[in-house]
């Protein structure tokens, strides 16, 4: 089974998909998470020290955990977005897009063709020279998964345009930075909830997959029934704290 092709197919169709961030720049923490069920996991290259080696390994990890895995790259450059997806990854999320401007420019980074993408025969994206060029060119367009970030005031002037460029896979909302970005400092504040539902309500409009992070998993089932389906939550530090916190506690002392 290809394993990214595999994840945008699903994406695609709304199914609902879970997955976590991986802060720790290491291979094991991807090898383990690749065992617990999830369907993908994040490697964060945007707020965690991930370096190309450190994606490099993680990606390969994934690869041979059988799970799909999305890169948020540090920006919408195209070479950052080259650097994940010649690596392997199965797509990327792209912070702070602002408008279809910059969310065309994102498209156009993660394809091949004039003004896109770069090709190299010698990674493994392309299979390490196999397959030929052709079959490479025709086959990222259905195993890339180009997930937009929308977690910026600018950004919601423009959500109807944003949504309906050609080549979007998803939307992801990031709340926190939203939080912030509004002045708030509770993800539950009522302008930031208002910003969430807008953003949810136009990808539906326009038939556009919809992700979310919330650190309230008890929502989860409200954002589902309003159509959001792609839900990356949590992170491998948060697991790790929980469990320690986990077992100080059944111990007793």
């Amino acid at each position: 089974m290809n394993v990214a092709a595999d994840f945008k197919r699903r994406l695609l169709a709304g199914e609902p998909l879970l997955g976590t961030f991986v802060k720790t720049p290491h291979p094991s923490v991807v090898e383990v998470l690749a065992q617990t069920g999830l369907d993908c996991l994040c490697l964060d290259a945007e707020h965690a020290p991930f370096d190309r080696v450190d994606l490099d390994r993680g990606l390969l990890a994934a690869r041979a955990g059988g799970i799909a895995a999305l890169v948020r790259v540090a920006s919408g450059q195209p070479h950052d977005i080259l650097n994940a997806l010649d690596l392997g990854a199965a797509g990327v999320v792209v912070p702070h897009v602002r408008s279809a401007a910059e969310a065309e420019g994102v498209v156009r980074a993660c394809h091949y063709g004039a003004g896109g993408r770069g090709y190299a025969g010698g990674t493994r994206a392309s299979g390490y020279v196999s397959p030929p060029i052709g079959e490479r060119l025709a086959r990222t367009r259905t195993e890339t998964s180009v997930i937009l970030q929308i977690e910026d005031i600018e950004a919601l002037d423009h959500l109807d345009a944003i949504a309906a460029v050609p080549g979007v896979d998803a939307v992801f909302i990031g709340r926190i930075d939203l939080t912030v970005a509004l002045g708030e400092t509770d993800p539950k504040a009522a302008r930031v909830m208002t910003a969430v539902s807008d953003i949810v309500a136009a990808c539906c409009a326009a038939r556009r997959t919809v992700g979310m992070f919330t650190p309230d998993l008890g929502e989860v089932p409200n954002w589902r029934e309003r159509g959001a389906s792609l839900f990356l939550l949590g992170a491998d530090h948060g697991f790790i704290r929980a469990g320690a916190a986990l077992l100080r506690s059944d111990v007793g002392f």
